[in-house]
């Protein structure tokens, strides 16, 4: 069969397997803002105000996402998924109650809003406290949209196996025994609406580029796998693809991966470490973002990957050193392209930036409308009002929103623009280590492991030969204490999570994280290829 009539058969099966949620004939038609779907918001809203809801929000939506994958010269994968719908979400007795539905009609909706103050009713009678809601400016209109150039649902499914074929023979061409690749796209349409009078209207996209090569040694004993960790997710369009250039980057991860077969086992010890942005943005996410999430560190999420260090809160703000004097962690949903951007979250608040640890000390914590007034007492004692920081994300119209992870980022050195040379200039015995490996961390994030891609030995301020079979262990303290340098301004890259689960019933958003390279010292490095 002719490439290019195997790449038609394949996207027109591909094509056939499609599901598509069916959502009523208003679905088919609808479009993020028109006419109907602002008279059933609206409809839904006067609805549960009539069924005695103190307040209400809802949330119609349609998300589409498409996904593709390949393995040396075959396609081994498509989906194009879409599905819309609403959710209502209503406070009444103090409690929450939430529904939803995918029939988008006058009739629905009304029937929705009653079923979610009827629950919100049956939950009261569990509640501990009333729900207080910390006050959010009104947005009559609001309307955003992520900075892409390319809507990735407007390009052929061939030009993208297309692509990822020539990306998988560079790759082979280069050294590679096996090669994966993939693409994943995703557009989210939201509105959004409340009793207190804002409405907006959103369309998010993200897109994620993925390969990983594999190179086996000569007897077959020994295989070493490559990732393209420094092509991030990112909040772009179909532009992100082409400038992730996997084709001519292909052959230069290949030979990553054939370099590895023959690289030095590392000898167990103490190591000073220079962290490059496309592995340290997993650190920052494991120990410094995920224990900061306010519900983990009040016991309302602990199933799924376990609570926080950091509890009591009064002995912690204002008072833990998380790091040194130059180590300041910024949380924001601003920054054009990161994946959990947005011009407003779904609680219909604008996001604003905050430190979670400034100058070395814990500062903030990631805050919902519900979970601010928690934090009253330290922000009126800072002279701060009593807001929310806007990290309220659902990932569907079926899915009730709750407190997610902003893009949390360490900060560049503010003082000067120091280089990775310089940073690599000041270690006697260390390890230079890049991309994104295996990792593990306790139900606490307080004691970890973490692995990369690539690693390179320094000695006396140069980089040295590749090693392999590299892990640190963190205590989370100890290690960002142990950080003594950052890189500058134009050392600052942003990587991210594109599913970074949460919840029961789990909920998947995703988030990015920027950072330059940093330096840390004395850190417990480990030999993960020995047996005990």
């Amino acid at each position: 069969m002719k490439r290019r009539e195997f790449l038609t058969r394949s996207a027109a099966l591909a094509a056939g397997l499609t599901v598509v949620p069916q959502s009523g004939a208003h679905a088919a038609l609808w479009s993020p803002g028109d006419a109907d779907e602002r008279e059933l918001a609206m409809r839904a809203l006067d609805a549960a105000r009539s069924a005695g809801a103190q307040y209400a929000d809802v949330r119609i939506s349609r998300n589409r996402s498409q996904a593709v994958s390949t393995r040396e010269r075959q396609i081994t994968g498509f989906q194009d998924s879409e599905t819309a719908g609403f959710g209502v979400r209503v406070l009444a007795n103090g409690a929450w109650g939430f529904a939803a539905s995918r029939e988008m009609n006058l009739e629905e909706v009304v029937r929705v809003a009653r079923q979610a103050v009827e629950q919100a009713r049956a939950n009261s009678a569990a509640r501990v406290r009333p729900v207080e809601l910390a006050p959010a400016e009104r947005v009559a209109d609001g309307r955003w949209r992520s900075p892409i150039q390319v809507d990735p649902f407007t390009v052929d499914i061939e030009d993208k196996v297309g692509l990822l074929f020539q990306a998988n023979e560079a790759a082979l061409r280069g050294g590679a025994r096996f090669v994966n690749s993939s693409l994943f796209f995703l557009r989210e349409e939201k509105t959004f609406a409340s009793t207190e009078g804002s409405y907006t209207v959103q369309t998010l996209y993200r897109t994620l580029p993925q390969m990983t090569v594999t190179a086996v040694g000569a007897g077959g004993g020994d295989f070493q796998t490559r990732q393209s960790t420094p092509v991030a997710a990112m909040g772009l369009g179909y532009e992100h693809v082409r400038n992730a250039d996997l084709v001519n980057n292909a052959p230069r991860w290949a030979a990553d991966a054939v370099a590895k077969l023959t690289a030095r086992p590392v000898e167990p010890g103490r190591y000073d470490l220079v962290l490059m942005p496309s592995h340290l943005f997993l650190t920052i996410h494991e120990s410094i973002a995920h224990p900061t999430e306010l519900d983990r560190i009040m016991g309302f999420e602990a199933n799924y990957a376990g609570t926080s260090f950091i509890s009591p809160i009064q002995d912690f703000l204002g008072k833990f050193r998380y790091g040194r004097d130059l180590m300041n962690i910024q949380a924001e949903r601003t920054a054009p392209g990161s994946l959990a951007t947005v011009g407003w979250d779904d609680e219909g608040v604008r996001p604003d930036e905050y430190l979670i640890v400034k100058n070395g000390i814990l500062n903030d914590l990631q805050t919902t409308r519900e979970q601010a007034p928690w934090l009253a007492d330290w922000y009126r004692s800072q002279g701060r009002p009593v807001r929310s920081h806007g990290n309220s994300y659902a990932q569907s119209w079926s899915d009730v929103q709750f407190q997610r992870m902003p893009n949390v980022n360490l900060m560049p050195d503010a003082a000067r623009d120091t280089t990775l040379q310089e940073l690599i200039g000041g270690v006697e015995n260390g390890i230079l280590i890049e991309g994104r490996g295996s990792y593990s961390i306790d139900q606490q994030r307080y004691n970890a492991q973490f692995g990369g891609q690539v690693y390179h030995e320094i000695k006396n301020g140069r980089v040295g030969g590749m090693i392999k079979d590299v892990a640190y262990q963190i205590r989370t303290p100890e290690f960002w204490n142990s950080m003594d340098a950052i890189g500058g301004r134009s050392t600052y890259e942003v990587h991210g999570s594109f599913n970074d689960g949460k919840g029961q019933p789990s909920q998947s958003n995703a988030v990015s994280h920027g950072c330059p390279p940093a330096r840390f010292r004395g850190v417990n490095v480990i030999n993960t290829g020995r047996r005990a």
